[in-house]
């Protein structure tokens, strides 16, 4: 749900150095007013100011991330693009909360899954459940790489929405860097579906 420009604010709560398989990161809690949510970035090197970050926003999977689910691509773009910013030396992976099943909660999520094992894909199955198709907002994420000091970065992502979001808040996407995992037997109609009816980047 999109949260309201007039009202929404964006708070640090904590930091702190993260060791991580792809090497050391500064991890910074934020908190949105509006819901309470709180997000996190790992942050490489030193990014406020700097020109053409390299930042992927990534949305909250507890499927993909945390359990490894092939369903979708979000644990490998996830690990690849931590991978590239520490390759880099410097960079912001943004884990905005509050985005699992691109918005519509992890219940509603798994809801579609069953529907798509039914034969909808995953457009229709959120249409079926009198959903969004993509309920993200992108003012919270483009809060906090501001506050990072941000402006200008090459981003991390297929989602042509997601880009056009960020913009829309005033911050600079110098260059769309594509995050394409291979296909599996599970993904591969479901992103094939993504490229075709939501306009990823995908080169399938």
């Amino acid at each position: 749900m999109a949260e309201d420009s007039e009202t929404l604010r964006v708070t640090e709560l904590s930091r702190a150095v993260v060791p991580t398989s792809e090497g050391k990161f500064e991890a910074i809690v934020f908190e949105s007013s509006v819901d309470k949510e709180q997000h996190v970035a790992f942050v490489k090197g030193t990014v406020s100011g700097a020109q053409d970050v390299l930042v992927r926003v990534h949305s909250e999977c507890l499927t993909g991330d945390i359990f490894g689910s092939l369903r979708c691509d979000c644990g490998p773009q996830l690990s690849e693009a931590l991978a590239k910013i520490s390759e880099e030396g410097q960079g912001v992976l943004l884990y905005l909360r509050g985005h699992e099943g691109r918005g519509i909660g992890l219940a509603h999520k798994i809801r579609a899954y069953s529907l798509q094992d039914q034969g909808l894909d995953t457009v229709e199955a959120n249409v079926e459940l009198g959903l969004p198709v993509d309920a993200r907002e992108y003012e919270t994420g483009a809060r906090i790489l501001s506050m990072l000091g941000v402006t200008s970065m090459r981003l991390m992502t297929n989602n042509p929405a997601k880009y056009e979001g960020l913009e829309a808040y005033g911050l600079v996407v110098s260059e769309k860097v594509p995050l394409r995992i291979e296909p599996n037997e599970h993904n591969h109609s479901y992103l094939v579906t993504k490229q075709a009816r939501m306009r990823h980047d995908l080169d399938l």
